[in-house]
């Protein structure tokens, strides 16, 4: 997939009193191999918006194109296709299956293609400090050891676009510049884009569009 499109979309919550933005309402393209940030104050719907690309939320109005195809046509299968082979998500709350381990919760995403070895996936973990953990129940991590599983996690498929939803909201300055190193890599080497959602605390990646929500 080379490229995103949003075509005056608004949340349905917000129809009888649109806010001020650079998104709603607006015509927006997110194009392949390029770097987005969004910023936004809480209760202005960027996890509302990482939902419809994503395509498990559908309260809002106008539409969304994928390579100038309404998503609003697309059927579960090819939605199925699209979240193994084009779009990855890192979700704000995370969805880490507390009662799973760190290196289960991420052989999920994985076995579904084999992205990458085993030994890859432990140099990741090892990269964001976590590799002791691996074996542990996720029950038992912090949110911030939790928060980098799941980035390991969204960075075991093939992706076309990278969805990270406040990826470093509990992760300090130093991890935060480790994260960073990690994904550009990952990103780098599949030529695909990132959109990332920050309140104030951004990854620190060199972004080509920044958009106010």
């Amino acid at each position: 997939m080379q490229k995103i499109f949003l075509s005056n979309i608004l949340p349905q919550i917000f129809v009888d009193n649109p806010p001020q933005s650079e998104v709603w309402r607006k015509q927006v393209a997110f194009e392949r191999g390029r770097f987005y940030l969004i910023e936004a104050d809480s209760g202005k719907g960027k996890s509302s918006l990482f939902g419809y690309i994503y395509g498990y939320r559908r309260d809002f109005d106008s539409d969304i194109f994928f390579d100038g195809k309404n998503i609003k046509k697309i059927n579960s299968s090819e939605w199925d296709e699209l979240r193994k082979n084009s779009l990855s998500i890192l979700f704000q709350d995370l969805k880490i299956f507390p009662e799973l381990t760190a290196w289960e919760n991420i052989q999920l995403k994985n076995s579904l293609t084999a992205h990458h070895t085993d030994s890859r996936i432990v140099q990741m973990l090892s990269m964001l400090e976590i590799e002791g953990k691996a074996h542990k129940r996720c029950e038992k991590l912090s949110w911030g050891q939790q928060q980098r599983v799941a980035i390991v996690r969204a960075l075991c498929q093939p992706f076309d676009f990278l969805l990270l939803d406040e990826p470093i909201s509990h992760i300090d300055d130093r991890m935060a510049d480790i994260v960073v190193r990690l994904i550009t890599e990952e990103v780098k080497a599949q030529g695909a884009a990132v959109i990332v959602s920050s309140i104030g605390k951004a990854l620190n990646l060199k972004y080509d569009t920044i958009l106010n929500l």
